[in-house]
């Protein structure tokens, strides 16, 4: 099964990292890529800029509007995420353990549709 992992954060958890942190923080991912080759098989996975260089889209009266920046304040930004074919959530809850504790870690199975090919 494909599960999508959300990665979201405080807005300062990086930037108020020492430089020690934030490379605990890479030795984390580092560590989830080595468990993940063993376990499972990374499909996809990126780190996301910042919500500042969002643009967002809307439809307004049945038209695309474009605004800069984010859809919505909050008190957490997402800031990457992974796509993982796991055998069962089990296994995805274990790998997500490795990444770093002051992450927000939303795991969600994929779903097929009927007729609409993921591939």
């Amino acid at each position: 099964m494909r599960y999508f992992v959300t990665i979201a954060y405080e807005p300062t958890v990086w930037s108020d990292a020492s430089e020690e942190v934030q490379k605990t923080y890479h030795q984390a991912h580092l560590a989830f890529h080595d468990a993940v080759e063993q376990r499972a098989q990374l499909i996809s996975g990126e780190a996301l800029a910042g919500p500042e260089t969002a643009t967002t889209m809307r439809h307004v009266d049945g038209k695309p509007v474009l605004t800069d920046g984010p859809f919505a304040e909050s008190a957490e930004i997402v800031g990457g995420f992974y796509l993982i074919e796991a055998a069962n959530l089990d296994v995805m809850t274990s790998l997500c353990e490795l990444l770093p504790s002051a992450y927000s870690l939303e795991i969600r199975p994929v779903i097929q549709i009927d007729g609409f090919d993921q591939n």
